[in-house]
């Protein structure tokens, strides 16, 4: 994986702005360690930093390639799974190639086929190529967003970043938010309108888009998308398929030149991700797959069962450990460290996030970094199969709003009466909600039951997916560790997208025909395992933490936090150690201590930009 940035401007000779170019470069460090590299033309300059996992000498970045006397510059983060296939193509037209790289193919498909080799990619990717015949800057993002990208169009010309932090270096740049964005922060945080960048006129390229800049001006359009018809296939013909579909994501994404290894938490995604890869090792003769679990210091003490966490992991990555013969290593992390990665959390994402289910993903990736690069997760299976609580209560599928997020009265309770009548909260997160379920592909002739729940699905596509691919990707870079998502290919999404609720509902459980699907594949105890989310930690020692941190900034009355929230609600808020706020925050995790730091990252965020309010 990589960090990608750049600057195209028509009115200046950008070879004289190097400096610039490489600041903007160098906030991406973190995203590549192991090399960095500029390009620069009249009108365009790149910037690039790299991850080295394939091809460590054909790959290097930006890479120029020449057809017909003209020059095609291309800077790329993510992984085609498809290379060899469409290699093949190439040389079929008389293309050659200098190495084995991904990137010399995605840039030789863009040369033959313009915009529309995107169609043709299986893969995750966000990358910008420079055609000097068109004078045309092109810039795509993957299906579901599995990589991020950014942009800015204003008249300094068009800048582009994989994070935010590299249009903010741009000295002409400022870090300013405006009521459109604070109702980001405070009314969806911490998911996020898909396409709003939070900081006044940055744009994120939504997943599934593509972009053109040109004298013209800027062109954007979706080339891709979920398509509702008629499931055809039977239940025996649904499982084999979807046994085929995972398997081949799964062997495809095990592409690497460097060590790769998976995440195991003793559910069935990252389970089935495991035993899969597991195969594959041993039948290739790569000697045993290693695996990594988290957990957090003193839980076996303080672990507290609840309807959404009814079990601890251990034993279940136990017997996947044993019966796969992984090299397991099980990272136990601290509440200390928990906490202490609070603050660099809300910086590798450049906006306040999930609080320390992203600074223990954080810390975890860190581990996993000092001996692998190429690490295969779980993410994205609940949102395509109805994992999630929310597809399951009728009052959800009837209601009008986000499933994930019943908080939005108690978030307008916590401001200040002047910031609720200018944020309007709930009628900014009712705009956003609609505006989402406009875009929902149909399907004629479908029961209104079955329409809501096409909605539900969609919504956690758009919403909630992204929000924790997103997580996924700061939190892995952040470590310079690149994580691949399986579940996330797009040939699997579709598919799923159309087996109807009672198929993939199959047995009567959530996820049932993901199940069915396993069960030549995983051990019965994994295999019908209550839906487990995410760990965190229960131990009293974290929310003290928190609370004397949050205790601390109440003290300052120069925190942002004095601005926008009252005052008292907000001292009892830290004395209830959260409770009095009495729904989560956001999903089913982000309650009491979690809510706290968020509001602390939400300190940290406006402290470390330096962030001004537009008003």
């Amino acid at each position: 994986m990589c960090g990608i940035t750049g600057w195209v401007d028509f009115q200046r000779d950008l070879r004289i702005e190097k400096e610039i170019i490489l600041n903007m470069t160098e906030t991406l460090a973190k995203r590549g360690p192991d090399d960095t590299n500029t390009w620069f033309d009249q009108h365009a300059a790149f910037g690039h930093k790299r991850l080295v996992v394939v091809d460590p000498k054909g790959g290097k970045q930006p890479m120029t390639r020449q057809k017909n006397g003209y020059s095609y510059t291309v800077v790329y983060n993510g992984e085609l799974y498809n290379t060899e296939d469409i290699r093949k193509e190439l040389l079929k037209k008389g293309y050659t190639f200098q190495g084995h790289s991904d990137t010399e193919v995605l840039l030789n498909a863009y040369i033959e086929w313009k915009e529309r080799c995107v169609e043709l990619f299986n893969g995750i990717f966000a990358f910008a190529i420079w055609d000097e015949q068109r004078e045309q800057l092109f810039l795509a993002r993957d299906r579901l967003g599995v990589k991020p990208l950014f942009y800015r169009h204003d008249d300094d010309g068009f800048l582009f970043g994989s994070e935010i932090k590299a249009i903010l270096a741009h000295p002409n740049v400022k870090a300013e938010v405006d009521y459109e964005g604070l109702a980001e922060v405070f009314g969806l945080g911490p998911s996020r309108t898909p396409g709003h960048g939070v900081f006044c006129g940055i744009k994120e390229l939504r997943p599934a888009h593509a972009l053109t800049f040109s004298r013209e001006g800027v062109r954007v359009w979706r080339y891709w998308n979920v398509q509702s018809d008629v499931h055809r296939d039977s239940l025996a013909e649904t499982v084999e398929k979807l046994r085929f579909l995972l398997t081949d994501a799964v062997t495809r994404q095990l592409v690497s030149d460097v060590p790769v290894c998976t995440f195991l938490s003793g559910g069935i995604d990252s389970s089935s991700i495991t035993a899969i890869a597991a195969t594959v090792f041993a039948e290739e003769g790569k000697g045993q797959l290693h695996t990594y679990s988290i957990d957090y210091e003193g839980n076996d003490q303080y672990f507290k069962a609840n309807d959404f966490q009814p079990n601890a992991d251990a034993p279940f990555i136990d017997l996947i450990s044993e019966t796969f013969q992984t090299v397991h290593h099980r990272c136990v992390i601290s509440q200390e460290d928990l906490f202490d990665h609070l603050r660099e959390a809300v910086i590798v994402r450049d906006v306040p996030g999930m609080a320390d289910v992203d600074s223990s993903l954080l810390w975890f990736c860190k581990q996993i970094r000092k001996d692998f690069v190429v690490s295969l997760s779980g993410e994205c299976a609940d949102e395509i199969f109805g994992g999630y609580p929310w597809f399951h209560r009728p009052d959800d599928l009837a209601r009008n709003g986000f499933p994930w997020m019943r908080s939005t009265e108690a978030r307008i309770d916590l401001l200040k009466k002047d910031w609720r009548k200018k944020l309007r909260l709930d009628e900014y997160v009712q705009t956003r909600f609609y505006e989402t379920i406009a875009e929902v592909p149909r399907l004629e002739g479908e029961s209104a039951e079955e329409a809501k729940r096409r909605e539900l699905f969609y919504l956690n596509m758009i919403w909630f997916m992204t929000t924790l691919l997103d997580r996924k990707d700061r939190m892995s870079m952040g470590a310079s560790l690149e994580v691949r998502v399986p579940f996330a290919d797009h040939r699997l999404v579709e598919y799923v997208w159309n087996i109807p609720w009672e198929m993939k509902m199959y047995g009567n459980r959530e996820k049932g025909i993901l199940r069915k699907a396993l069960e030549e594949i995983l051990p019965e105890e994994v295999l019908y395992r209550k839906k487990s989310p995410y760990p965190k930690t229960h131990h009293p020692l974290y929310t003290k933490l928190v609370k004397n941190w949050l205790k601390e900034l109440l003290n300052d009355r120069s925190s942002v936090l004095y601005e926008f929230f009252d005052t008292k609600k907000l001292e009892e808020l830290v004395e209830t150690e959260g409770k009095s706020f009495h729904v989560p925050w956001f999903g089913q995790l982000m309650t009491g201590p979690q809510l706290l730091a968020y509001l602390g990252q939400v300190h940290v965020w406006f402290q470390h930009y330096g962030i001004t309010i537009k008003e």
